[in-house]
């Protein structure tokens, strides 16, 4: 999902989710006014999983790797060149020619998240990196921009600090036909103790539900 356009939720009875956090999504969807701020039965699933499936991927020696030598290389972008970059990247979904998006495809921390997506065994529907500047690091799935800058995914996370961490509400994420919330926590230095990037993941609500 990422920053991609989530579709409304389809009209009609949620079915097949379990009732805790059924409960929750049908009231959202009944009452958009509701819906404002993470739900405390979705807060309290994610504490749940926290320690043990996201924080292995926040600490992984090579994501971290991976975010700060980004780091470097994104110092020297001006905010005409990350402009240019988020406008060829977006260019490029859905194409044959994808030269940008390839890059950070083919980047071995990609595959780490994409296999960490796969251990979750349905929980996770997606996950990507990004740096100090806000840029896509690496991802299991495509997003459908590079620059996640102008977003509460990364202004709630890297810029508020180590112990930062930002809920979305939940969506219907039409390409998945799935309930999604996106989780957004900062990537830390264990040399520093500070924020060098952030990591959102896009966490299937009814997998959620069923733990």
């Amino acid at each position: 999902m990422a920053d991609t356009t989530t579709a409304s939720a389809p009209a009609g009875p949620i079915i097949a989710l379990g009732l805790g956090l059924a409960a929750a999504i049908a009231l959202m969807t009944a009452n958009p006014a509701r819906a404002a701020g993470p739900d405390p039965a979705i807060t309290a699933k994610i504490d749940a999983i926290d320690a043990r499936i996201l924080r292995p991927v926040l600490t992984d020696p090579a994501l971290i790797a991976a975010i700060q030598a980004q780091n470097q290389t994104s110092a020297a972008l001006s905010d005409a060149d990350i402009k240019a970059l988020d406008t060829a990247w977006r260019a490029e979904v859905g194409t044959a020619a994808t030269p940008t998006i390839s890059k950070v495809q083919a980047a071995p921390a990609s595959a780490l998240l994409r296999d960490a997506k796969t251990a979750s065994e349905g929980l996770i529907a997606e996950i990507f990196a990004m740096d100090d500047r806000g840029l896509n690091v690496a991802m299991s799935d495509v997003t459908s921009d590079y620059w996640q800058g102008d977003e509460a995914k990364w202004q709630e996370t890297f810029l508020k600090g180590a112990d930062a961490r930002h809920l979305s509400e939940v969506d219907f994420d039409e390409s998945t036909q799935s309930y999604t919330v996106q989780v957004s926590l900062p990537v830390v230095d264990p040399a520093t103790a500070k924020p060098i990037g952030a990591v959102t993941f896009g966490i299937d609500v009814e997998a959620l539900d069923a733990l």
